[in-house]
């Protein structure tokens, strides 16, 4: 499968019932088309009662997985897909899971160099047992103001508070508890934010132009992500070579050592002094008509459907 002329029979796996149902099925959309367009036999389906089923009936070649939040990205579904020897796109499950819990890929990447912002983690249990004006005031005094509240798990900034003040921290851990019982607390770090997405086709690492993220708002949130016209963006990111280089080396070291594999998008902040700090790590980067991954294609000059086609002849390779 060394070229485009091999094409694998595709089924992309694309909804589920996490909160970023909406956006994982407009993604499947997106890379099912890329791949019809180019002769790809391709067969869409959700990750419910009836895939296992499916999976037999179907028998793909390969599955591409736009499966946003737990259902792509718990390693769960990836498992199970390892043992039925069905190969698929993107990290293996045991990978899958360092990235998707936060605290733990801040811990790993940060046991290999990357700067990463100081944080708590705090499940919802903690909070309730240790009184939550206490939790609230210890935190005051040890941790500096501005503060970022996030849901441990997760993505699309859903549960994401910014906080400049401490009589914001309660409602802002209510909405991170929202969608997860673990909320991570970071001391915010300002710079210029950009996210680079890595691919690997089979023969190396390469990482795509850095995108700089400006949102109109001022916050990076879901409104900003998926809604046309409430972020600039900037491909290849304005900084100096210097700067876009030791980026590119921490997003690289990021993939590397959580075990990610053909695709991945790294989130960082580069600060005035040209730190590159590790915010998290993406192991299915959104695919949709405003997300990140597809900017960094077209500007790297890559066609979208023949990168797409290219990671699901790797994976069909490393089955």
């Amino acid at each position: 499968m060394s070229s485009l002329t091999d094409l694998p029979r595709v089924l992309v796996l694309a909804g589920g019932i996490s909160h970023e149902r909406d956006v994982s099925l407009r993604s499947g959309a997106r890379v099912a088309e890329a791949l019809r367009q180019l002769g790809v036999e391709v067969y869409q389906a959700e990750p419910d009662s009836t895939l296992l089923g499916t999976l037999d009936d179907l028998a793909p070649d390969v599955i591409w997985p736009a499966l946003h939040g737990a259902s792509g990205e718990d390693g769960a579904l990836r498992d199970l897909l390892s043992r039925g020897g069905i190969p698929y796109v993107g990290a293996r499950g045991s990978a899958t899971r360092l990235a998707w819990e936060k605290p733990v890929a801040k811990g790993i990447v940060a046991s290999h160099g990357l700067a990463t912002p100081v944080s708590v983690t705090l499940p919802r249990e903690t909070f309730r047992e240790l009184d939550a004006r206490s939790v609230i005031t210890y935190l005051g005094k040890h941790l500096s103001l501005p503060l970022v509240v996030k849901p441990a798990r997760g993505g699309s900034a859903m549960g994401v508070s910014m906080v400049d003040d401490l009589s914001q921290l309660p409602r802002a851990l209510v909405d991170a508890y929202t969608y997860c019982d673990v909320a991570l607390i970071e001391q915010r770090v300002y710079g210029t934010e950009i996210a680079i997405s890595l691919i690997d086709e089979g023969d190396g690492v390469v990482a795509l132009p850095a995108v700089e993220i400006i949102p109109l708002s001022g916050v990076y949130s879901f409104e900003a992500r998926y809604n046309a016209g409430e972020t600039d963006f900037f491909c290849p990111a304005r900084l100096s070579e210097t700067h876009l280089a030791q980026a590119v080396e921490a997003a690289t070291t990021a993939h590397q050592v959580l075990g990610l594999r053909h695709l991945s998008r790294v989130d960082l902040i580069v600060d005035a002094d040209g730190t590159p700090w590790f915010l998290e790590a993406n192991v299915l980067p959104g695919l949709t008509e405003t997300s990140l991954f597809p900017l960094a294609l077209q500007a790297s000059g890559r066609s979208p459907g023949e990168t797409y086609l290219r990671l699901a002849q790797a994976a069909a390779r490393d089955r």
